[in-house]
């Protein structure tokens, strides 16, 4: 009968890393075939000894993941008991971490899985944030936890990119005096929009920026002071019948302004 070559995996974690690390190490041997056996969310002794019984009895190698202490301890100290080959696949380089960089460790499992979460909520949110930008489609207003409304220049687009990456969804909405809002607009909560507004001094030299990037003549009347005047005014109208609090954005950095916007909802939220 062919002897069948086991390696457990103990974890108080998933285990991904720890079988990775076997499965690299595997494939120097054998042709790289291994049966992996893996125990994830390990949290006390009893699933460490139920282990290290079918180690003992497949003269099995364990290669574990483990950061709390205490689990660490008693696996080392039983395994050098029962004569079993227990490879620590961490502490060596938590130890030089610790040594090198002067820091302790946290010994708190499952902080990578909450790093991978984060940073998929953190794509999540840019891909909310693009697919709903600029109003192209208002069932996003439904879905958001951040509504950003005002005329066009008002910093909708980069605020809401910098508000993604904090991992909040944001669909911001253009106000056209010619275009009537969505009325998804009116279906969610106050707290959940913000109006920007900005002078007519400050929108009239950006716009007029904007039309000299674009190669087009200054004098067009979309950075016209009627024609601004006209926007604002018919924006100043839509925010106050939706009741949302409103943020000048005149003098304000991008980083500035979604910072007052975080604190301007938690106060709306917490009334």
């Amino acid at each position: 009968m062919e002897h069948k070559e086991i390696v457990y995996i103990i974890s108080d974690s998933v285990g991904e890393t720890a079988e990775l690390v076997v499965k690299a190490v595997a494939t120097q041997f054998n042709g790289g075939y291994v049966e992996i056996r893996r125990n994830a969310n390990v949290e006390d002794f009893e699933d460490i000894e139920d282990v290290l019984i079918m180690a003992a009895q497949s003269n099995s190698i364990i290669a574990y993941t483990i950061v709390i202490p205490a689990l660490k301890e008693y696996l080392d100290k039983r395994a050098r008991e029962e004569d079993i080959t227990a490879v620590d696949l961490l502490n060596p380089l938590i130890d030089a971490f610790t040594h090198k960089f002067s820091k302790g460790p946290k010994h708190q499992p499952k902080l990578m899985r909450q790093l991978d979460d984060d940073y998929f909520r953190k794509i999540e949110a840019i891909e909310f944030a693009v697919k709903y930008d600029d109003g192209r489609d208002p069932r996003g207003i439904l879905f958001a936890d951040i509504v950003l409304v005002g005329v066009s220049r008002t910093s909708k687009t980069p605020l809401s990119m910098y508000l993604a990456h904090k991992r909040y969804k944001v669909a911001n909405v253009p106000l056209v005096p010619e275009v009537p809002p969505p009325e998804e607009l009116y279906k969610i909560p106050r707290n959940k929009c913000v109006g920007l507004i900005i002078t007519p001094d400050k929108l009239n030299i950006i716009r007029k920026e904007r039309l000299k990037n674009l190669g087009l003549t200054s004098e067009a009347n979309y950075a016209s002071f009627e024609r601004i005047l006209e926007e604002l005014d018919y924006a100043e109208k839509i925010m106050k019948r939706i009741g949302c609090p409103v943020i000048n954005v005149s003098n304000k950095a991008v980083e500035e302004t979604a910072d007052y916007i975080l604190d301007v909802l938690k106060r709306e939220r917490s009334s």
